[in-house]
Parts: C-alpha cells; structure tokens; sequence
C-alpha cells in the first residue's frame, strides 16, 4: 500500500511539473512610453510591442486603462510561443497638460496582469512657426 502511495504521488507532482513548465510568457520591449512634448491634436498613437518567450500559446484576455482619455486595443488572435505581438495606446492629445497613465494588461502568462506606462506633456500649438 505505502509503495501506490509513493508510485501515486510521483504520478500527480510529475504531472504537475510538466503542467508548469507549459506557460506563456509576455515580455515587452519596453514597459513606458514616452511621448515628451507633443501638440495638441496631433497623433496620440503608440505602440507596445512585446514577444511571448515561453513555450504555450500567449492570449490577451483583457487591456484596460487608467482613464477614457486613453483607449488600449489588444491583438484578438493567441500569439504563438516566439511570436512578436502588439497592444496600440491611442492617448486624447485635445487634452492639454501632463500625460501620465497606466494601461493593465491580463493574459494567462505567467505574470497574469502587467502594468505599462505612458508619459508626457500636450503642448499648445504654437502659432508663430
């Protein structure tokens, strides 16, 4: 009896050890964008780019941001292991000031929820040029 409990604690932490080792992972090549000074009303779009460096299918479940002067758009399809992917920021540049949100992102990689930030200022145009 003590030798199938043995036999079967093997079987459920192998199992458990292959399971773990099948993760997405979600690296991005950088966590802040930085728009600087930028005029009002011009193009508020940025991207995040990221690769899934683990060895299962990457899915981005939900994108939100701190506010609804930003409007986060996530990829629809899984990203494969070693697939590059992209999450757009489209920032309100009517809004004059500083630029300071944060975009969450949930996945099932193994960092399930991630935290991007963009940066800046919105500058009135100046009419003198």
């Amino acid at each position: 009896m003590k030798k199938f409990i043995a036999i079967a604690i093997f079987v459920v932490a192998g199992i458990g050890t292959v399971m773990a080792q099948e993760k997405a992972k979600i690296e991005f090549k950088t966590e802040t964008i930085e728009y600087g000074e930028i005029e009002k009303g011009s193009d508020g779009v940025r991207v995040f780019e990221f690769t899934n460096t683990g060895n299962a299918p990457l899915v981005i479940a939900n994108v939100t941001s701190s506010c609804g002067c930003t409007i986060p758009k996530k990829p629809e399809e899984p990203i494969k292991p070693g697939e590059t992917g992209e999450i757009q920021v489209k920032y309100n540049t009517n809004l004059v000031g500083p630029i300071r949100k944060t975009i969450t992102v949930y996945s099932n990689a193994e960092e399930s929820t991630k935290s991007l930030k963009i940066k800046g200022r919105v500058i009135e145009k100046d009419n003198n040029s």
